[in-house]
């Protein structure tokens, strides 16, 4: 049962990080720092949006519209935050 609990843990924490690296890059794209145009950041950039834009979709299909201001990828984090949380609690209860 201890392994199941790291592996899913594991999982949550590289879904986290990859949240976080697909946030920090929009803003960097977004304040000029990073440029698409450069075929490394352009394939990192189109990577990371192909694996969060199904989650981030579905997300967006509950959230009302905000006026350009998109809420998914706080969703979502605050949904991992919430796994871990009951992933850890119950995890206690089994030892």
């Amino acid at each position: 049962m201890t392994s199941l609990f790291q592996i899913l843990m594991l999982l949550l924490n590289i879904v986290w990080f990859v949240i976080i690296a697909h946030v920090i890059m929009s803003w960097l794209i977004n304040f000029q720092v990073l440029n698409l145009r450069q075929p490394l950041v352009a394939q990192i950039w189109d990577g990371l949006n192909r694996l969060l834009e199904p989650v981030y979709s579905r997300v967006r299909s509950f959230l009302p519209p905000m006026g350009g201001l998109d809420l998914a990828p706080l969703v979502v984090l605050i949904s991992v935050a919430i796994l871990r949380i009951l992933l850890i609690n119950n995890a206690a209860s089994f030892y």
